[in-house]
């Protein structure tokens, strides 16, 4: 036992020795690399060689080290025959798999962001524009469907069914001309397969018959605290006056109606219970007067909207203007 114990001993020193030896010899490569240029490259290789040697002596002496001749050879040799030295492994199928096996982290990072980007990218196109293209195109194909079963049946028969309302209602040529009129238009716009201009047409009908249908009287406003009438300085005639009655419309029912109404200072139209119509100076002056015995307007009709008509009939003499603001 003792015996072996000491060949185990021996044994781990030979390994350990031999270990030293190969670090001690790798050691004199990395020197010889470093020193090397110190060495005159014109000498043959026995005189370069021994003046590595002798240069490698001098450097572990230097250290406190002394290295065997033996080690100082081998490492030259090692020099010469590269056994130490690295090379890189030059380009293959395999050396890119193991490396992008190294840098899958930092790849992942970049792949992740780029399918972000393309996955935004990808909604906001799909979102912002395919799916409202695609859907305004099937809005489109049903509005076209509904417009071609409207003009084959429903707009002929709707615009023929308001003619015949308006013309019941009708009491006076002009409201018969005008419903014709609009007849007309519709007809030719279901001709050119024009859905929207058929269902203007059948609009225009029932605002024209409503308007037939609808009575009120004129009546000039004689309330406490408002104006019965006033008068304006036309901006083409600085020297002349324009005069007005204010007035408003009222139903049978005693309700006071809302009318368009347009003014003829500025074009523009409103719907409003109450405006000005323009008559002459000396209406003005009648119904003021009027005005002034009682403080009432006797005489408060300005003139009639009977059903049946378009046009107001009036009893007093107006100029065919009004304005909405005094």
């Amino acid at each position: 036992m003792a015996d072996q114990a000491v060949l185990t001993e021996q044994g781990a020193g030979r390994a350990s020795q031999s270990l030293d030896e190969v670090m001690l010899a790798m050691d004199v490569v990395d020197t010889l690399r470093h020193q090397e240029s110190l060495v005159s490259r014109e000498l043959g290789e026995e005189a370069r060689d021994a003046q590595l040697l002798q240069r490698l002596r001098d450097i572990y002496r230097g250290q406190g080290i002394e290295v065997p001749n033996r080690i100082l050879l081998e490492g030259v040799q090692a020099l010469k025959e590269q056994r130490f030295a690295y090379t890189s492994p030059g380009p293959s199928f395999s050396h890119a798999v193991a490396q992008a096996w190294v840098n899958r982290k930092r790849f992942s990072k970049g792949l992740l962001a780029t399918a972000a980007v393309l996955g935004l990218g990808w909604g906001a196109y799909h979102f912002g524009v395919a799916e409202p293209a695609r859907q305004r195109t099937v809005e489109q194909q049903a509005q076209a469907e509904r417009n071609r079963v409207d003009l084959g049946e429903r707009l002929p028969a709707a615009l023929k069914q308001g003619h015949e309302d308006v013309l019941r209602e009708a009491q006076a040529p002009a409201a018969r001309q005008r419903a014709d009129q609009i007849l007309a238009d519709g007809e030719a716009a279901i001709e050119r397969k024009d859905a929207e201009g058929a269902r203007q047409a059948i609009g225009n009908l029932e605002v024209l018959r409503a308007d037939l249908r609808r009575e009120y009287v004129l009546r000039i406003v004689s309330r406490p605290g408002e104006p019965t009438g006033v008068w304006r300085v036309p901006q083409r005639n600085p020297a002349g006056r324009n005069y007005y009655l204010i007035v408003e419309p009222v139903a049978p029912d005693g309700r006071v109606l809302n009318l368009p109404v347009t003014s003829e200072e500025d074009g523009q139209t409103a719907t409003t219970s109450k405006w000005g119509v323009r008559v002459s100076e000396s209406t003005a002056m009648q119904v003021q007067q009027d005005k002034n015995d009682d403080g009432i307007v006797q005489r408060n009709r300005l003139g009639e909207k009977r059903r049946g008509h378009l046009d107001v009939d009036y009893q007093m003499p107006v100029l065919g203007g009004a304005i909405l603001r005094w």
